[in-house]
């Protein structure tokens, strides 16, 4: 239990840094980034796994890079269901999708070391 409250804040933490890095990428609150990372979440059990099948061969054919553009749209895909988080098109999506988890790398290394 205590992993998983200390991933779904370190994923809302990752979303505020990312919203003040990326021009487009916005987000009202701490507690509008706690829900968004729940939508994030349920995006990524239900609708993910579905893109991911019919998208494959796109993926293939780009050595993974495909899988930029289906962050970015699951990113764009969580903000129009939450408010107060927006993206305001494509390439915030895609350069927030890639921030997202550069800074989630670096809080769960951290959140790693200090267990």
């Amino acid at each position: 239990m205590i992993h998983f409250l200390l991933t779904w804040v370190s994923t809302a933490v990752a979303l505020l840094i990312t919203a003040n890095i990326v021009d487009g990428f916005q987000i009202r609150n701490f507690t509008t980034a706690l829900i968004a990372t729940i939508v994030i979440g349920l995006i990524n059990a239900f609708v993910r796994p579905i893109l991911s099948f019919v998208t494959f061969p796109i993926t293939l054919m780009t050595f993974g890079l495909f899988t930029f553009v289906l962050n970015a749209f699951t990113l764009w895909l969580a903000s129009t269901f939450t408010p107060g988080f927006r993206i305001d098109g494509f390439l915030p999506a895609l350069f927030g999708s890639i921030v997202l988890a550069i800074v989630s790398s670096i809080i769960s290394y951290f959140l790693r070391k200090v267990k």
